[in-house]
């Protein structure tokens, strides 16, 4: 045991000090965004909206972060990353105080607009920053790095608000993730100030190319938005089939979601360094991963074994374990080519327009079609972006891109 933890404790070394500590403002401004999970109940509750009103909002709340993770990717090309980030949490941690103030619908949608925008700023240039403070051989684990502390910090956000609705009110929300935000801005600007921080990938760019020109690139965003709408299904009607068509309780459904954190928790690093360390192109492993999650819902109508579901959910762990951390690495090394907070805003709006599609397609499709009609559809969508990544990487090998 000692040496399987000595191992596992190796995977973590190397990383600079500056991607250790935007891993923990990372961590610390997650867990703070804890009025996400509970935002549909304090919606039809608190301020008695309608099932309608909620999806509406809810699509303020993508479009918010679409235009923000634009926004943010440009200005960490004019004025900075480090700018961004702090302007980001500092103006999300008002915002979320004075966001509970807003009762009315057309408010209340605005006001999630400007909250989202605001705050998904700080994803691009949080992308920016960690291509500066990564050595390039570190640059999937340090992406790995981040996506741990994003676990972690979703995993505790949720039993924390849940503490704090019971203890104090819905409004306590509304002031913790504020006050998190602005300790989260308090510490970068400590710890990753210009003049402490240490640059170790500083790359200068003449004539730096848009991302829009950029057609391959353009082409892996189409994929990366196909893989986020599947992706997103377990998030959205994969519980409901846990409960309306296997019959499990809501504990049961838990634990097979949370399985998948602790998959990831444990496995997620070690794996990353062994692929890092393999013959494979960073395209392929996206590849191998698109085609694990795709056969996570194709398995399904296999059979009616309960079994099937843990199948499952390993299938689609382990493809979005090595789909994320390539395909952030990808993105970020393309980036050299031109603009890179561009390029990483175009990334990040990748999974917003995600999330503004997959959760309501894979829902109606479930009400239209049944569960069984929707997986054959979500594994062709998965297989198209299968299709998109393979036609990359055999212009990458041929070297016409």
């Amino acid at each position: 045991m000692k040496t399987l933890f000595n191992k596992y404790i190796n995977t973590f070394r190397g990383l600079s000090k500056e991607v250790w500590w935007i891993a923990l403002i990372t961590l610390i401004n997650r867990a703070g965004t804890m009025v996400i999970p509970f935002l549909s109940l304090y919606l039809t509750k608190s301020l008695n909206f309608t099932l309608a009103d909620v999806g509406w909002i809810m699509s303020a709340f993508g479009l918010g972060s679409v235009v923000g993770s634009w926004i943010g990717g440009k200005l960490s090309d004019k004025i900075g990353f480090y700018k961004v980030m702090v302007f980001s949490l500092i103006a999300t941690g008002i915002l979320f105080i004075i966001l509970q103030l807003l009762t009315s619908f057309v408010a209340f949608c605005i006001g999630i607009f400007v909250v989202m925008l605001v705050a998904d700023m700080f994803r691009p240039a949080m992308f920016v920053a960690l291509n500066s403070y990564s050595k390039p051989e570190n640059k999937t684990r340090s992406v790995t790095l981040i996506r741990l502390a994003i676990n972690l910090g979703f995993s505790a956000g949720p039993a924390i608000g849940g503490i704090i609705i019971t203890t104090i009110s819905y409004g306590g929300l509304f002031w913790v993730d504020g006050i998190t935000c602005i300790l989260a801005a308090i510490v970068l600007i400590q710890v990753l100030h210009p003049k402490k921080a240490k640059t170790l990938d500083n790359l200068k760019i003449e004539n730096p190319e848009s991302a829009f020109l950029d057609y391959p690139f353009l082409t892996f965003i189409v994929a990366m938005i196909l893989f986020g709408i599947v992706f997103l299904q377990y998030f959205s009607t994969m519980p409901l089939y846990y409960k309306d068509a296997h019959h499990l309780n809501e504990l049961e459904i838990g634990i097979l979601l949370g399985l998948n954190g602790f998959i990831i928790f444990v496995f997620e690093m070690p794996l990353i360094k062994w692929l890092e360390n393999s013959r494979f192109t960073k395209l392929g492993l996206m590849l191998f991963g698109a085609i694990l999650t795709g056969l996570s819902f194709l398995v399904l109508n296999i059979t009616s074994w309960a079994g099937v579901l843990i199948i499952g959910m390993l299938l689609m762990t382990f493809g979005e374990m090595i789909a994320f951390p390539f395909s952030n690495a990808f993105a970020m090394d393309r980036a050299k080519k031109g603009n890179q907070g561009e390029y990483m805003a175009l990334y990040s709006i990748s999974f917003s327009v995600s999330h503004i599609f997959g959760h309501n397609v894979g829902l109606h499709l479930v009400g239209a079609i049944g569960f069984d009609k929707t997986w054959y559809f979500t594994t062709i969508l998965a297989s198209l972006c299968v299709f998109l990544i393979f036609i990359l990487k055999q212009k990458m090998k041929l070297k016409t891109i």
